[in-house]
């Protein structure tokens, strides 16, 4: 994983896609679109995400 990359990630039982912006040693930050929130950034751990 890198920054730039896409990734998946679980949100509301849903799975949403989003881009790699800040990557730390146990988590990483991910600007996503939400349907009335456009470019987001959430905090998921490394380990919940997908690639």
């Amino acid at each position: 994983m890198k920054l730039g990359d896409k990734v998946k990630f679980a949100f509301a039982k849903k799975e949403m896609e989003g881009i790699v912006q800040k990557f730390f040693a146990k988590s990483v930050y991910i600007k996503a679109d939400f349907p009335k929130d456009k470019g987001k950034i959430v905090k998921r751990k490394i380990k919940d995400i997908k690639e």
